[in-house]
């Protein structure tokens, strides 16, 4: 063995050093844990505490290591291996013998030691090199221990036995030396933590025991029972301590003879029976271990037989069993390994660990131990004491991971030992389960100072998990495999490769570390109010850990994972998308807050998808199958979607405003200043509100959605105009056409009438006068009804002016990016002789306006005419008399009238409704002349009257209003009027000649030949004509306007030429 340094101490009592309270503390005797969670894998032992296994695992070392140097014996031990060749042969000086102070060249130095026992420059350990570990090279000044010639010393008990065999005496430093080095002896009880009185106490129990047969093998020596035997409460400083003392004893028969013994017990076994009785005795006092009692033969015979069974039961056992059972032999067994740590540093192995292991061999035949039990419990040592002294010295983690190496040839043999396979088991599914609690949670455990522990902890947990074989479970929030663990919910999964436990790994940890963002976020709790404000949170967070992840984890989880940042990036994303989701789910409709979240979702995926591109390169398939674990967030299908969502909830906020408006409107405006509907008022600021919230969202707003908004709006625009332009038809106004009758030359009421005023009153006059009584001051005869008809106008009119408003908002918007496709060309107006193209969002609306505009003053216009102004016009006018009838009453009332409808109306909409009261006062006009009934009667001589009184129909228009009918419309208007007044003024004759050629023209008869007058004044047809049908379009061509002026004439020939014509009935 290559040289090694031996540590140093003053002389007297070897100091004991303190234990670490925060290492030694577990589920075990021995299952100290930095970290509660490392599980102690060697099982309980009932009623022994780590003391206890401690002193007694230094009883069996002494015991088996008495005849070495230092321990009692002669001659030093060889501890380098056979194979080695580092020279330590050619630098001894030819001395291969005790160098005087009890140890051989070998034991303590190597080459360039000197006889002086100084510190070697180059020391090294053969296990350290193995392990990778660091030499402790202490000064020399620390090396050494004093010895003297009187008194006590470290390896000596105060005064030997008088008796005391020879070969039994102890080696005692020659007294002209002041300082040597520290025998192995020395150093383990001070490892140990064993004070001296113990140690002397147990030196003097095996020169008693040994007297005469120091030979003996330690295998055959069950050492409780010789302490039991030789030791007396004398030697001990009170009762008390004896008490304590010798119930570890008798603890450690009742573990090893009757709770675990390597070979299982006959039921029932009189003497497991006795010593039962006899350790639960000893329970409350010291049992008598005189020679004279019947206890201590009880507990010699019992403990004796038990001892010496036969696994067969036939062939004598050469060896005692009482400390070879599971788990009490690897117990003790980890207790002495547990002792090559420097008790002044933990995180340290001695450079005498060669030196003491090879003395820890000696009790494997006691310990039942094997060297495959040995190498698993060498690494479970090496790994607990990296985790026990806080992980700060990786170099016990890689040594731990040398060992397993070893451990794994171990595995590969066919041959597997029973007890070995369980302790196996037990020690790396510990190991492993301790691991990768971190490794599936590394965001917790490894933060940048130490991530470079995964370097070291992930290939010892894959190697573990190899070792127990490939289809290995990971178990992930569980508790322990010990007994009296507590017990957890636990998942489970069967993974079968290290590539695929690494990739779970991966996923685990960064999920966890998501949870934990939300959780120190609250973000699953907060208000909905602060919702967006937690996400937006959420994805700076989560970009950070992907980071965090891209630069400190994945470089180092690439090595066993090719795509480790990959892995984590999709984690990751599918994590905040999982959230994404749920907060989507409770959106009800778009606000600025909601489009934030989904554009910083859609920047934190951009991110993810480019980390794992760059993380795929080398991949086979270019990292696609990775890609497609990514559900895509979506956000701008989401946006639209929500838009779209948003868009439509303002349509039915604004179709349940028109549909109670339809319900409520009243057609009252709210003041003179405001003479429109309400509705209207309200839908527009529905519209504007709509359209400002619209460009206020913070997204690329396109061409199609501003054309969705449009149309929604276009369409509640137009349902509104129909409801106002639901005002009826102006049919319904036009009073029924009378039948067509003839009249005579002199009606039998006005002959009577005549009769009966002799003093030249005439009717005509005396009904002018009854009818413009109260025609001095005439006042408007405008209904209510057609005031709101008024209003009706007006709103369509404020309505359209506030589509021109909302047209410029949706087109000038600067926030509105230009479509790629041709959707508007039939929607909007396109001028191509412009430079600049100008478009209408609202152009069927525009044309549903003017034609309801047209029909609201065609209405309001007719139900003026002929309801309102019924009694002074159509009802009056010209009735049984032209001269004493004519229209001066009804153009005052008229021009009352039109002066309040330019009142009510707004500006715009006065001039087509004067037009439509023109054209309804013309159509009036015509119906007295050629549909008055048979109370009116016209004469030839009476068709400059009328003209006279339609000239000043006419004038009223042109002068009503500045301008808001010009005088060539009236002309224009005024000329079908005039055309049948013209025909009044032409003779019957001329009359019934051009009726009867436009009607056989009309009907396909051809021209009809008229005969000579008769002497009655008839003309004699050769065939009889037609009657032309009454299409309600007048006109002097017309033929049945043409009858219609006949049949008013009072002239004979008329009236004899439609009695023989057509047989029309003669008037009553």
């Amino acid at each position: 063995m290559g040289p090694h340094t031996r540590r140093e101490s003053l002389s007297g009592p070897y100091p004991v050093a303190r234990p670490n309270n925060n290492h030694h503390h577990s589920t075990g005797p021995l299952a100290a844990a930095d970290d509660s969670d490392l599980v102690w894998p060697f099982g309980n032992l009932h009623g022994i505490d780590r003391d206890d296994v401690r002193e007694t695992a230094y009883e069996i070392f002494f015991t088996a290591c008495r005849s070495s140097p230092g321990f009692g014996g002669r001659n030093a031990l060889t501890f380098y291996s056979s194979s080695s060749s580092n020279g330590n042969n050619n630098n001894d000086n030819g001395n291969n013998g005790n160098n005087g102070d009890g140890h051989g060249n070998s034991g303590g130095n190597g080459p360039g030691s000197k006889p002086n026992g100084h510190v070697v420059t180059t020391p090294t350990s053969r296990v350290k090199r193995a392990l990778g570990l660091k030499m402790i090279k202490r000064s020399p000044s620390r090396r050494m221990v004093s010895g003297s010639g009187g008194g006590s010393n470290p390896s000596s008990p105060g005064s030997t036995s008088a008796g005391a065999s020879p070969s039994m005496s102890f080696t005692v430093p020659p007294l002209g030396r002041p300082r040597r080095p520290m025998t192995s002896a020395e150093i383990m009880r001070q490892q140990m933590r064993v004070t001296e009185q113990s140690d002397n106490r147990l030196r003097k129990t095996l020169m008693r025991t040994l007297v005469g047969q120091m030979g003996r093998r330690a295998e055959t020596i069950i050492l409780p029972l010789e302490l039991l035997r030789h030791l007396k409460p004398s030697e001990f400083n009170d009762s008390h301590e004896y008490h304590l003392w010798q119930r570890r004893q008798l603890k450690i028969l009742e573990a090893g003879l009757l709770l675990h013994p390597s070979i299982p017990l006959d039921k029932p076994n009189t003497f497991a029976t006795r010593l039962r009785d006899i350790i639960r005795s000893g329970e409350s006092k010291p049992i008598d271990t005189g020679k004279n009692s019947d206890t201590m033969r009880t507990l010699c015979n019992s403990v004796v037989s038990l001892s010496w069974r036969s696994p067969n039961g036939s062939t004598p056992a050469d060896v005692c069993h009482w400390a070879d059972g599971f788990p009490v032999n690897v117990n003790v067994y980890v207790a002495l390994l547990q002792s090559i740590f420097d008790v002044r540093d933990e995180t340290l192995v001695l450079d005498e660990v060669d030196e003491l292991l090879e003395l820890m061999k000696k009790t494997w035949s006691t310990l039942g131990i094997t060297r495959q039990i040995h190498n698993v419990c060498f690494t479970w040592v090496l790994f607990h004491q990296y985790v026990a002294t806080a992980m700060v010295e990786p170099d016990l983690l890689c040594a731990a991971q040398a060992m397993l190496a070893e451990v794994a040839n171990d595995a590969k043999k066919l041959e597997r030992d029973v007890v070995w396979a369980k302790i196996l088991s037990s020690v790396l599914g510990s190991v492993l389960g301790w691991a990768e609690k971190r490794m599936l949670r590394y965001h917790n455990y490894f933060l940048k100072g130490n991530v470079s522990q995964i370097e070291n902890l992930l290939p010892l947990a894959l190697s573990a998990s190899r070792i127990l074989g490939e289809d290995f479970t990971i178990t992930e929030g569980g508790g322990g495999n010990g007994k009296g663990q507590e017990k957890r919910d636990v998942t489970v999964v069967v993974v079968d490769s290290s590539g695929v436990r690494v990739d779970y790994y991966i996923r685990s940890s960064v999920k966890n570390a998501f949870a934990k963002i939300i959780e120190n976020a609250n973000a699953k709790e907060v208000k909905e109010e602060e919702a967006s404000e937690a996400l937006l949170q959420l994805a700076k967070d989560t970009e950070d850990l992907a980071l965090k992840e891209r630069e400190g984890f994945s470089p180092i989880l690439k090595r066993w994972h090719t795509t480790a940042a990959a892995v984590a990036a999709v984690t990751l994303h599918n994590c905040y998308g999982a959230v994404l989701k749920q907060y989507l789910s409770g959106v009800s409709t778009l606000t600025n807050e909601t489009v934030g979240v989904l554009q910083r979702a859609g920047k934190l995926e951009k991110m993810l998808v480019q980390m794992v591109v760059e993380d795929s390169v080398d991949c086979e398939d270019g990292g696609k199958s990775i890609v497609r674990e990514m559900v895509p967030y979506e956000v701008d299908y989401v946006i639209l979607k929500l838009l779209k969502k948003w868009i439509d909830e303002r349509l039915s906020k604004g179709q349940e405003f028109l549909n109670r408006a339809k319900e409520t409107e009243t057609w009252n405006p709210k003041s003179k200043t405001e003479p429109y509907a309400q509705s209207a008022v309200e839908l527009t600021n529905l519209a504007k509100e709509a359209v400002e919230e619209f460009f206020e969202i913070p997204i690329g707003i396109t061409e199609d959605l501003v054309q969705d908004l449009a149309d929604g709006l276009e369409n509640l625009f137009q349902d509104y105009t129909t409801f106002v332009a639901s005002c009826g038809s102006k049919q319904s106004y036009v009073p029924t056409l009378p039948p067509l009758t003839r009249c005579n030359r002199d009606s039998k009421f006005i002959k009577l009438w005549k009769k009966a005023s002799p003093c030249g009153v005439t009717l005509e006059e005396s009904y002018q006068n009854g009818t413009t009584n109260e025609g001095h001051h005439p006042r408007p005869s405008t209904s209510r009804g057609t005031q709101r008809l008024y209003i009706r106008l007006n709103t369509l009119h404020y309505l359209l002016s506030h589509l021109n408003y909302l047209d410029k908002s949706l087109s000038l918007s600067p926030r509105i990016i230009p479509s790629t496709r041709n959707r508007f060309t039939n929607t909007r107006k396109v001028h191509e002789n412009s430079s600049s193209t100008s478009y209408s969002y609202f152009e069927r609306t525009h044309s549903s306006i003017q034609s309801a505009g047209q029909n609201v003053s065609e209405v309001a216009a007719y139900r003026l005419i002929f309801l309102d102004s019924n009694s002074v016009f159509y009802e009056t006018l010209y009735v049984d008399d032209v001269a004493n009838a004519r229209i001066r009453p009804a153009l005052r009332i008229l021009k009352q009238n039109l002066t309040l409808m330019t009142a009510i109306l707004t500006d715009r909409a006065q001039a087509l409704a004067m037009r439509e009261v023109m054209k309804a006062s013309f159509e009036t006009f015509l119906m007295v002349l050629l549909a008055g009934g048979s109370s009116r009667v016209f004469l030839r001589s009476d068709q400059e009257t009328i003209e006279e009184d339609f000239e000043s129909l006419k004038r009223v228009f042109c002068t009503c209003g500045e301008g808001l009918i010009a005088e060539g419309v009236v002309e224009r208007e005024a000329e079908t009027v005039e055309g049948v007044i013209g025909l009044m003024g032409q003779c019957a004759e001329q009359l019934m000649e051009d009726f009867s050629i436009v009607t056989c023209e009309t009907s396909g008869l051809g021209v009809v030949m008229s005969s000579s007058g008769t002497g009655n004044g008839t003309t004699g047809l050769v065939q009889k004509l037609p009657m032309p049908p009454t299409t309600g379009r007048w006109h002097r061509s017309d033929p049945n306007t043409i009858l219609r002026v006949l049949c008013h004439r009072n002239d004979r020939a008329a009236n004899q030429f439609l009695k023989r014509n057509f047989q029309l009935a003669k008037r009553r």
